[in-house]
């Protein structure tokens, strides 16, 4: 019972940390579209991101350790043949960290009033996360290697 209560606040965290960095970056696309001028739109932006990012940075911590406790608690992917998948997502997991990272130095700037980037730009950032996400699934449920 303790394992499937793991695996399913795994589940439930990491869809709910991902929810953050799906949307984040589309409130990075609404401020670079945001006239010079609109002081006020632009700082309710700031300060919606940066709740966001908070409330992110809180799912990312859980997500991990729910991961974590499946991984060395119940050795989910640690010892045998045929654990490369779990390799694999350890390296994807850890570019999803390296992008929540990023996202943290984009909204620094921005609160500096840094921006060398066009909306377009961040359209694409926003995918990568779904990219990450997409790779993700089908290493866990495939289990290819």
């Amino acid at each position: 019972m303790g394992y499937l209560l793991a695996k399913a606040f795994h589940i439930i965290f990491i869809a709910s940390w991902f929810a953050g960095l799906f949307y984040l970056p589309r409130i990075f696309v609404n401020l670079a579209m945001v006239p010079a001028d609109s002081h006020a739109e632009r700082d309710r932006l700031l300060l919606m991101a940066g709740k966001l990012l908070r409330f992110t940075h809180i799912l990312m911590v859980v997500a991990v350790a729910f991961g974590l406790w499946l991984w060395l608690g119940y050795g989910i992917g640690l010892r045998g043949p045929g654990n490369g998948w779990m390799h694999a997502k350890l390296t994807l997991v850890a570019l999803v960290l390296a992008y929540q990272v990023s996202c943290v130095r984009i909204l620094k700037n921005w609160q500096a009033g840094i921006n060398h980037r066009s909306h377009v730009w961040y359209r694409w950032y926003n995918e990568a996360p779904i990219v990450l996400m997409l790779f993700i699934v089908l290493l866990v449920v495939l289990k290819p290697f």
